[in-house]
């Protein structure tokens, strides 16, 4: 692996976002993706301000939340998210991630989480230095860094955030955290191995795994194997 690559070795999980689902289906898709072989589910929760989307609340993830047993994250891309991560949690979500842009006190945010019940995990806008979650590294289980702008699902991934992924998992490694780098957008059979080689082992696909036409278990299958090929 070249020094600028990282890559990790914790384990690899596929994380489907399920934007692009049918609504309508929301509860059939979830149960499709748990027998896809998927790790977690994410509901990336959006308020209309602070991405110009607006997507699902706390009572549908709650709707679905018996259906399969895969553990659900949360990603609040809402202003000033507080008051919705008790929401998440008591709707069945065990990681709860705010973006450090949508905060004014991201340590307490954090901590907030926590409180709540949940795995706190940090987020990072494509925009947004690495910088900006050194000094939390060691309240969150998780980073995510976007690598498209967040709001809608099917844009292309930027692959000049893999510098920021490799930077965040060498203080990861150099601090022994025991915490997961995860990427989301534009992830699929022609991008992961670069997200993979930089460090990111948590890995969030949408468009990619639903439009795939040998089916969901191919896909689910082919992003875990080309990840794994990056060891």
């Amino acid at each position: 692996m070249a020094p600028d690559q990282p890559g990790t070795d914790r384990p690899f999980a596929i994380v489907p976002s399920v934007l692009p689902v049918d609504f309508a289906r929301l509860g059939e898709e979830c149960i499709a993706l748990e027998k896809a072989g998927v790790d977690r589910i994410q509901w990336d929760v959006m308020d209309g301000r602070f991405v110009p989307n607006l997507t699902f609340g706390p009572d549908l993830v709650a709707s679905v939340r018996s259906l399969v047993s895969v553990p659900f994250e949360a990603h609040l891309m809402v202003e000033e998210p507080g008051w919705l991560v008790p929401q998440f949690v008591a709707a069945g979500c065990d990681t709860v991630i705010v973006h450090a842009e949508s905060v004014g006190h991201l340590h307490r945010a954090l901590a907030a989480v926590a409180d709540a019940g949940a795995k706190a995990g940090v987020a990072l806008n494509p925009a947004t230095p690495p910088e900006a979650v050194e000094y939390v590294l060691d309240l969150v289980s998780m980073v995510l860094v976007m690598t498209v702008n967040p709001g809608f699902g099917g844009q292309s991934y930027i692959a000049t955030m893999e510098p920021k992924v490799a930077t965040i998992r060498r203080w990861i490694l150099e601090r022994g955290l025991d915490v997961d780098l995860e990427v989301d957008g534009g992830v699929g059979p022609d991008t992961v191995a670069g997200a993979a080689a930089a460090g990111a082992n948590l890995l969030v696909a949408g468009s990619a795994l639903f439009r795939d036409p040998l089916g969901l278990d191919h896909a689910v299958a082919d992003l875990r194997a080309r990840a794994e090929a990056t060891r």
